[in-house]
């Protein structure tokens, strides 16, 4: 009897109670983990969006104040390829072969983990996925994941 007594420990009881606990605490925070897991992925995507439709806006107004040269016929001043924003253009009536560059390097797209975006051109159809060819108007990303609204993420 006095061994029992001097013995520490959990008894059956206190176990499974413990063990419930702790199956409750980890079904809650596990769609809480993946919620915010997915929230993130959100932010990035859009904040590597407005990134690279900035950078194609920049390169407009550049283009538009012919900074440039001569316009290519049918880019309506839009870059050509988005590798274009992060080589660089050439400066009109510059001595040098200085470039004017616009992005770092193209973003990774979250969804997809590929620094591959689909690409739109004036003529495209807003909500499709083929690209004419002609210049690069606009980016979306080329998952075909929805956001919790319905709205699928390429239409961001």
């Amino acid at each position: 009897m006095s061994r029992r007594k001097t013995q520490a420990g959990l008894s059956l009881v206190e176990l499974i109670v413990a063990f419930t606990i702790l199956m409750l605490l980890t079904g809650m925070s596990v769609p809480l983990a993946r919620y915010k897991v997915r929230r993130d992925r959100e932010r990035e995507l859009l904040y590597n969006l407005r990134e690279i439709r900035t950078a194609i806006n920049k390169y407009k107004d550049d283009a538009d104040m012919g900074r440039f040269g001569q316009t290519k016929m049918g880019t309506e001043g839009y870059p050509e390829t988005l590798e274009i924003l992060v080589e660089g253009q050439k400066i009109a009536n510059d001595a040098g072969d200085k470039k004017k560059k616009f992005l770092r390097r193209i973003p990774i797209d979250p969804f997809t983990g590929k620094r591959e975006w689909g690409l739109r051109s004036m003529q495209d159809d807003p909500k499709g996925t083929t690209w004419g060819g002609q210049h690069v108007f606009d980016v979306y990303s080329k998952t075909t994941e929805r956001a919790p609204d319905g709205t699928p993420y390429s239409e961001w």
